[in-house]
């Protein structure tokens, strides 16, 4: 059985102060779960997060890592650095480092490499653009881009490895798959991932989707026998909004 897991990015909002205190009721508001919850601060937020957070059942985590150990690479962040800050978790192959700023499917398997050297789970997304959904290419899209992300990677087991589909034309718009849409491309990623690393582990491992998730829609995703979670924008910088988000995965 698969543990959903609940992430929440907060891309570049909140400052450390606001943090303190959103994580601070957070902890104290937390309901009782089954699910696994993580929030994934901008870095100036992560020694807050351990703060807080010690002790809680709330994991945390970065929005992305450096491809390199360690070195004169002015303004990048290893994988060390989080480890030593205590993430679990950091993501990898966000769209919106792929569309800003250009990062390739060899670099993102560069950057979940180094998360896996230091126990830290990649959460590793894909998803493709509206104008290939479009063209009825979305599948095949999205799996080249999975294999291209997960070149020489090797985690030790299914629970080193987390994957978010986030179909580009659905982050922030609005705009969201279907479960039904969800759950093809969920099926069809789990295959592929079958084929890379046997059946065993495409069976453990997670698949979040990530696409305007939010209270109305998220019971519904979680319907779906392919969909065990969510990787969360805009709906977690509320804690209104995340706490039911939380209170639906249960």
């Amino acid at each position: 059985m698969r543990r959903v897991l609940v992430a929440g990015n907060w891309k570049m909002h909140k400052v450390p102060s606001e943090a303190r205190v959103w994580l601070a009721e957070l902890r104290r508001l937390l309901p009782p779960l089954e699910s696994e919850v993580a929030v994934l601060p901008a870095f100036p937020m992560l020694p807050v997060a351990r703060e807080v957070l010690s002790g809680a059942q709330v994991a945390y985590g970065a929005q992305d890592v450096s491809a390199h150990r360690e070195g004169a690479y002015t303004g990048e962040v290893s994988a060390r650095m989080l480890s030593d800050l205590g993430c679990r978790y950091a993501i990898v192959g966000h769209s919106e480092r792929r569309r800003y700023h250009h990062e390739t499917d060899t670099l993102v398997a560069e950057k979940a490499k180094r998360l896996l050297e230091e126990g830290i789970t990649p959460i590793l997304c894909v998803g493709e653009p509206l104008e290939v959904r479009e063209r009825g290419e979305a599948v095949p899209y999205t799996l080249a881009q999975l294999r291209g992300s997960l070149e020489g990677v090797n985690p030790p087991g299914p629970e080193a490895l987390v994957i978010a589909y986030e179909p580009v034309w659905a982050i922030g718009t609005g705009r969201n798959a279907t479960p039904q849409d969800a759950e093809a491309m969920h099926q069809a990623i789990r295959q592929a991932l079958a084929e890379l690393y046997g059946e065993e582990f495409a069976r453990r491992v997670r698949i979040l989707y990530g696409g305007s998730v939010n209270p109305k829609n998220f019971a519904d995703l979680l319907s779906m026998p392919n969909v065990d979670g969510g990787l969360v924008g805009g709906a977690s910088l509320e804690l209104e909004s995340f706490l039911a988000l939380l209170r639906i995965a249960g």
